[in-house]
Parts: C-alpha cells; sequence; structure tokens
C-alpha cells in the first residue's frame, strides 16, 4: 500500500514533559486530546533524569539537560516521525533556546506560548504555584520581551504539584490570589495560571471567581494556550515541508562536541 504523502498526514507535536512525574505527563496528554482533538497527532515524553516536578532553581537547571535528553531518545526511537513542532511542557521553558538549536522544527516553552498569548490581549498578571518561581518568572518575562504589559507575577505557597495533588482546594486558594491581584490591579485583562500540573484549573478558577461577582477578568490556562499556539506553529511547519512519505530525520544542526557522561542517545544528536 502507498504511503500517504505529508500533506494528508495530520501534523505531529512531541511535547516534553521536563519533569520526571508521570502523573504530570499524563495531564499534558490529557489537556491535549481535549484542546487539539484530531487536530495534531501528539506523543508525550517523560525526562527520564531530574526532579518529579520542578520548583526552584537547581531543579530548573537540571531540567534543560533532561529535555534534551528526552528529545535525543525521542529522536533515536525507530519509525517515529520528526515532530512538526515540539511544547516543552514546564512553566519555565528550561533548555528553550538550547533544544531551538538541535531541533529544525518549531520549539515552544509553555510560559513562552501563553505568555506571548495573555501579552496580546493586554495587562497581564502571573499566578503560580511556589514562592521560588517569582523572581525566576520574572527574569524569563524580561529575557522574552514580554515584561511592557506585565503588571505582577504571584505565587501562593504550594507547589504545583501539590496543588495539583487537590485540585479543589487548589482552585480555591488560586480564586482567592486571583481576587487579591485584582485588588491590586482593576485594569488587568488577563491573569495566565502558570503550570503544567495546573492544567484544567482556570474554568473551575473563573467559576468560583464569577459566584463572587468578579465577572470582568479572563482566566488563562497555560496548558491550554500553549497547546493551541503550538498547535498552529506546527501545522504551519508541516505545511511548509517537502511532500514525503515515512520517516523525516532533520540534519544536526550543532557542530558537533562530545561530553562526557550523558545518554548515548544525547550524544549520537551531539557527537563531531
Amino acid at each position: 500500500m502507498r504511503q500517504p504523502t505529508r500533506q494528508y498526514m495530520r501534523p505531529q507535536l512531541l511535547i516534553i514533559n521536563p519533569n520526571t512525574s508521570a502523573s504530570v505527563s499524563q495531564i499534558l496528554q490529557d489537556m491535549a486530546a481535549r484542546e487539539l482533538g484530531q487536530q495534531c497527532l501528539v506523543r508525550v515524553q517523560t525526562a527520564r533524569l531530574g526532579a518529579s516536578y520542578i520548583s526552584d532553581e537547581v531543579s530548573f537547571a537540571i531540567a534543560g539537560h533532561a529535555l534534551l535528553d528526552a528529545y535525543a531518545k525521542d529522536k533515536a526511537e525507530p519509525h517515529q516521525r520528526t515532530p512538526d513542532a515540539v511544547l516543552i511542557g514546564c512553566f519555565g521553558d528550561p533548555g528553550l533556546l538550547a533544544l531551538r538549536q538541535l531541533c529544525d522544527a518549531p520549539v515552544i516553552g509553555l510560559a513562552q506560548g501563553s505568555m506571548q498569548m495573555a501579552h496580546a490581549r493586554g495587562r497581564y498578571a502571573v499566578i503560580t504555584g511556589g514562592q521560588a518561581w517569582v523572581p525566576m518568572l520574572h527574569r524569563l518575562v524580561a529575557q522574552l520581551g514580554l515584561d511592557d504589559r506585565l503588571s505582577s507575577i504571584h505565587a501562593v505557597d504550594k507547589t504545583g504539584a501539590q496543588l495539583a495533588a487537590d485540585p479543589q482546594a487548589a482552585a480555591q486558594a488560586l480564586a482567592d490570589l486571583c481576587e487579591q491581584v485584582l485588588a491590586q490591579d482593576p485594569t488587568l485583562q488577563t491573569i495566565l495560571l502558570g503550570g503544567a500540573a495546573l492544567g484544567g484549573l482556570a474554568q473551575p478558577i473563573e467559576a468560583l471567581l464569577h459566584a463572587r461577582g468578579i465577572q470582568q477578568i479572563n482566566i488563562m490556562d497555560s496548558v491550554a494556550s500553549s497547546l493551541r499556539f503550538a498547535a498552529e506553529q506546527a501545522s504551519t511547519f508541516a505545511a511548509q515541508r517537502p511532500s514525503t512519505s515515512g520517516i523525516v530525520r532533520a540534519s544536526n544542526p550543532v557542530s558537533g562536541m562530545a561530553c562526557l557522561n550523558v545518554s548515548p542517545e544525547l550524544q549520537a544528536l551531539l557527537k563531531p
């Protein structure tokens, strides 16, 4: 049977979870199915080294390596189609620039994609889980050049993993924080809910705010919005690829380096 040409194939979206937590990967997979339906073929790779949930500078630094390793593992798998876009499933985007150097397809960060969409709507604030993320995200927003419409960044004390363990309590705590943020800046158009483990909480939070008489704010889910952004990028990139059948392998744009004690798959990707 003749293989279908690429123009008849659905775009391929690779989501990499740089946390080692399978539960976070499941959230990303479930959210992709809900938000994208049949728009893209989606697969999720979970980091095989690092923290179960990235929550500070140390785990964030390790996650950059974990991201590249997971991409190399996916690339080395036989009979695997090259993705038309890659989404980094961590609100903080560890390894974003490094992966862009290794991958010929668009690479979107969970924070980068959703912050761009929030920024386009006007004045916005970010709320997340874990106080350590506040200065880290301020740094990232400045690096992305999206700080001109940023009002503030706030976090509840519990980490994303702790919030995900009790979604009902998490929605209540985050709704309380949203109310405080709006009291400080009533001009906000959007509050961006940041964190892979918090995917799916935007609607419950909006419902709680509506019950309190707060109607004027849009609560944006970083997972849902970034998935849509990544799917658009994948569709555009897929349409620009030459028609082909079978497996497409991107050429490695890295000049080559020998690294010690990295995985065989990553070393193969980096080899001179």
